[in-house]
């Protein structure tokens, strides 16, 4: 596949990010994660030139077949899907961080397999839309689940993801991204320092950015549309 325009997709996503940021009247750094989903080694390579170097997968096995592929490649790999707990052992410190840690099962498979002497960075994934089908801990459950990750010195809880009902109406995916931000803020009032909101894909992240978002996870809009 041809990744040529890249550079020019990527120059167009920062200088969309940053006057959305001025739109909602925030400053901080934002980090795309570029999510090279289905794409092959080459897509990741072209990322790193394009100066994209936090890679976003959502399945363990084709990262770890991509990471083995590049391994000469600078970049940062995050694990943005659903962690399966017999699946804990093979990404040990593999990944930055993970984006979607979202039941106590899985905490306490990752507390016993990574070492206390090299933390894992993670999020806490929260089902902010109220979908049945979307994974993540209800908002009303997150504190117990953030007390059981902060119990664990191998594990280092830096913030929280969620994802907005797939949807072209700006208003459900602005309720759904606000109310992460003040679901952390409610964090933050309990003592609990939560810098990272990962929210925004291709179809939304404009307003995710709006909304406060330090990470939004793009793929088409980068990359171009996924073969399943």
């Amino acid at each position: 596949m041809d990744y040529s325009g890249l550079p020019g997709r990527v120059a167009n996503v920062r200088e969309t990010i940053a006057a959305h940021q001025r739109l909602g009247g925030w400053s901080h750094p934002v980090t795309i994660v570029a999510v090279t989903k289905t794409h092959g080694p080459d897509a990741v390579r072209a990322a790193a030139r394009a100066g994209l170097h936090a890679l976003g997968e959502n399945r363990v096995q084709e990262a770890l077949g991509k990471m083995a592929a590049t391994a000469e490649v600078p970049v940062a790999w995050h694990l943005i899907g659903t962690l399966q707990r017999n699946k804990v052992r093979q990404i040990v410190g593999r990944f930055a961080i993970l984006h979607a840690v979202d039941r106590p099962e899985l905490l306490a498979e990752l507390a016993r397999r990574v070492p206390a002497d090299t933390p894992q960075r993670i999020l806490l994934e929260v089902n902010c839309a109220g979908e049945a089908r979307k994974a993540g801990v209800a908002p009303a459950d997150l504190p117990a689940l953030a007390d059981q990750a902060l119990r664990h010195p191998s594990l280092r809880l830096e913030g929280l993801m969620t994802m907005a009902p797939f949807t072209a109406d700006s208003a459900v995916q602005r309720a759904t991204f606000r109310r992460l931000r003040a679901v952390r803020d409610q964090m933050t009032q309990r003592g609990l320092s939560l810098p990272e909101l990962s929210m925004g894909m291709s179809n939304d992240f404009t307003v995710a950015v709006e909304e406060g978002a330090t990470m939004v996870r793009l793929g088409t809009i980068l990359f171009g549309e996924r073969t399943p």
